[in-house]
């Protein structure tokens, strides 16, 4: 058992900002004015990291134009551009994470977050994809004087947008149906907004795919360095091994944007694995029986590369081939692995847990276990929650405080704004010149 798991040292944030995100963002607005319900999907291991705010100005904007906040009666839905306003966010491959927080998550989202519906799913589980269809339906039906309910799909890139649109058409309209919307493991498929999919016949129910669009920055020092090895973990971006190093890769746009050492991102996925499970992480399911956790990546990867005999001329380890593997299984079979870990953790050999031991649920929750953690109490899940909203908060104000600071703006950002503030300030000055000669 590890009582302390210390962080790994990252590597700089890469950005990648191609022109058919931006085109999206300016668009944005638009699209929301002729929107009656906004699904926004984000991954579950990721529920904070991979929201997008600089869509939450255009979202928040939409809703208090329709006056989210006031009672409408049924009389008053109008859709389509009238007060329907609905926001639902849908965290997608709960598979990926352990069900015992499922519950408290959503509770703490409520609670931070009142105005928003949380919705996990998984696109493999017809129950999940029924559940949200209906969920979409009810709101149109609640509108009966609407004509037709339109949904707008959003989200960062390689969440899977096109891959529900695809299910809940699939649920919502009878007999067979045609796959509608093209699909890709790749991060960035769809650069363009889509035509209208219809999504039920009875009421009329259409929706949008729209192009996932990351931050134009991920943001300086630790917490932006972090933001980009686990957007990389997760597939939002791709990479490819080379006799390095592991180079980043954002296939979508053929442009290779930054490079990552391969060794980093195993660093990192070792420190949250012994995060969510310190008692037995689930990467030793692939070393011999008897193995104990690894908190150094170097000497994890050498016993890997033995265990899977990926071995180089002379016999040396390949650690390179082993590390692309590694993340390659965690992102399939591993993540499931991982998501397996019981709320009950094993205790110490004097049957209490050791001090400071570090838990956590996904990649953006951790926290240090406690007494108000023991769930023969019966108060797991609100100690789970009480946890949860404490990293809520937290996330928020670094978010608040990045954005204050600047520190969510890259240099060229920096110098882009510097040169447009220039311009704008000659253009005053030729503005007043130009009026003062006509007054004289």
């Amino acid at each position: 058992m590890m009582s302390v798991v210390s962080f790994p040292a990252l590597p700089p944030a890469p950005s990648w900002f191609p022109g058919h995100m931006n085109r999206f963002t300016k668009q944005l607005p638009a699209l929301l004015s002729r929107t009656d319900v906004v699904l926004e999907l984000r991954d579950s291991r990721l529920p904070l990291t991979s929201i997008n705010n600089n869509l939450e100005g255009a979202i928040n904007k939409w809703r208090a134009e329709r006056g989210h906040h006031s009672t409408h009666s049924r009389n008053s839905s109008l859709g389509y551009g009238g007060p329907i306003c609905e926001r639902i966010v849908v965290l997608n491959k709960r598979d990926f994470v352990p069900e015992w927080g499922i519950e408290p998550f959503k509770r703490a989202m409520k609670a931070k977050f009142p105005d928003q519906t949380v919705h996990f799913a998984s696109c493999n589980k017809p129950r999940d994809i029924r559940s949200l269809s209906e969920m979409v339906v009810n709101i149109a039906k609640r509108n009966p004087h609407a004509t037709e309910t339109n949904v707008l799909v959003i989200g960062m890139p390689n969440v899977g947008k096109s891959t529900l649109l695809n299910s809940l058409r699939n649920m919502g309209i009878p007999g067979r149906t045609p796959k509608a919307l093209q699909t890709s493991a790749q991060p960035g498929h769809t650069r363009a907004i889509s035509t209208r999919l219809k999504l039920s016949e009875d009421p009329l129910v259409y929706s949008y795919d729209s192009p996932g669009v990351m931050l134009p920055f991920l943001g300086k020092g630790d917490r932006g360095a972090e933001r980009g090895v686990k957007l990389a973990l997760i597939g939002k971006i791709d990479f490819f091994t080379g006799a390095l190093l592991a180079e980043i890769y954002f296939t979508a746009a053929g442009i290779k944007e930054s490079l990552y050492d391969i060794e980093a991102l195993v660093a990192y996925l070792l420190y949250r694995l012994n995060v969510l499970n310190p008692i037995s992480p689930a990467y030793l399911t692939l070393l011999p029986p008897g193995s104990h956790p690894f908190t150094d990546a170097e000497d994890f990867l050498e016993q890997l590369a033995i265990r899977l005999n990926m071995l180089l001329r002379g016999g040396e380890k390949d650690t390179v081939r082993a590390a692309k593997w590694f993340v390659e299984w965690w992102r399939n079979e591993g993540g499931l692995v991982s998501a397996s870990v019981p709320e009950n953790l094993p205790t110490g050999s004097d049957g209490t847990h050791t001090p400071l031991l570090r838990r956590g649920w996904g990649f953006d929750f951790e926290w240090t276990v406690d007494a108000s953690m023991n769930s023969a109490d019966g108060g797991f899940e609100s100690a789970v929650q009480m946890k949860m909203e404490e990293c809520i908060d937290e996330s928020m104000r670094a978010a608040r405080e990045d954005e204050r600071s600047g520190v969510g703006i890259s240099t060229t950002q920096e110098r882009k704004r510097s040169w447009q503030e220039k311009q704008s300030m000659r253009a005053a000055k030729s503005k007043a010149k130009f009026a003062a000669r006509k007054t004289a």
